[in-house]
């Protein structure tokens, strides 16, 4: 069955944030940005926070480490990370939303913000009850499996095999119902007919763990967050969810190569800040954490983690129209899959 049932209409394919798979982000977009700013009224004058809503050794653990060492390396200004892992994200941002909104917090969160928001509007919508920093990660998604996998070794076969199972077949992926992970899930088993269960982790080493030590037989990640599996020999990918295959694996079907008729979904990572922070002091973060996207170790950073492979960069104003687009799309999304929206 063909997915744009789903997508009908919602101009899912994310034109406006100009992605491609195989052009690299070449200029860094904030160079032109002054390389000092006069702290506000002396502020900050202590170590800033950093609450983090998953745990360490995942994704966006890693980004948060990354843009904190960068921003401090820029502004010499402590931060420090505290995660707050739990509900798909909502732990942390319910820890962040409770503390005081004097810019000494800042808080790092991936698109699960925006699709949580736009399945229930009484959760914060990270472009309106926050002021995005900058949005400093946007990534693909891969199927994985072990290297050394000798039940299957492709995607095609790893389909057969999944629908030979009658349901039995396992696969590591987030918890949260309707994050872009389960939809994207969603997209491949109906259009696939296969049956899978979907083994639930938030902690990104459980579920990296979970594949590496045979408690699953896949996992749906992306690729700079298993990037040392992959270096290692350990994991390899079977399926890039794009629509064309980007040069770092070309050896990779995509969701063309694999007969998959739907638009890919993103991940996306970004910093934000309390609405009802002083304006000052937004000004100051938001130069201060713009202009770390550009350090060297940051750059490396998502170089290293295959973040280059589509533009990864936006400012405040382009944070906020990612996020609304993002929103809208989720919603529709929902709505058609018979999801109860509020």
């Amino acid at each position: 069955m063909k997915l744009r049932k789903y997508l009908a209409g919602s101009a899912f394919a994310l034109a406006t944030m100009a992605l491609s798979a195989n052009t690299a982000y070449a200029a860094c977009a904030t160079d032109g940005l002054a390389s000092s700013k006069s702290k506000p009224s002396g502020f900050p004058e202590r170590a800033l926070t950093m609450v983090v809503p998953y745990g360490p050794a995942g994704g966006s653990g890693q980004v948060a480490q990354a843009m904190a060492q960068a921003v401090s390396d820029l502004t010499s200004v402590s931060i420090n990370r505290d995660h707050k892992s739990g509900g798909s994200g909502t732990v942390g941002m319910t820890a962040y939303m409770a503390l005081p909104a004097d810019g000494y917090s800042v808080m790092e969160h991936i698109d699960d913000a925006s699709s949580a928001h736009a399945l229930d509007s009484g959760r914060p919508n990270p472009a309106e009850d926050l002021i995005p920093l900058v949005t400093s990660q946007i990534t693909f998604s891969q199927i994985y499996i072990r290297t050394n996998e000798d039940r299957f070794n492709d995607w095609d076969s790893f389909v057969k095999w999944v629908k030979a199972q009658d349901g039995k077949a396992t696969i590591a992926n987030v918890s949260k119902e309707g994050s872009m992970e389960r939809v994207t899930m969603k997209f491949i088993t109906d259009a696939t007919g296969m049956k899978i269960q979907q083994i639930s982790f938030d902690k990104g080493a459980p579920r990296y763990g979970a594949l590496a030590g045979g408690q699953v037989d896949a996992l749906f990640e992306q690729p700079g967050d298993v990037r040392k599996f992959l270096d290692a020999g350990k994991f390899k990918p079977i399926l890039t969810i794009l629509k064309d295959r980007p040069a770092a694996f070309a050896d990779v079907p995509s969701l063309t190569d694999a007969g998959l008729d739907f638009d890919p979904l993103y991940r996306f990572r970004g910093f934000y800040v309390h609405k009802a922070t002083p304006a000052d002091r937004v000004e100051w973060l938001q130069w201060a954490f713009q202009k770390a996207y550009c350090q060297d170790s940051y750059q490396k950073f998502n170089e290293s983690k295959y973040m280059t492979l589509i533009e990864s960069y936006r400012d405040t104003a382009g944070s906020k129209e990612l996020i609304k687009t993002t929103v809208g799309q989720y919603r529709d999304v929902y709505k058609k899959m018979g999801l109860e929206v509020k």
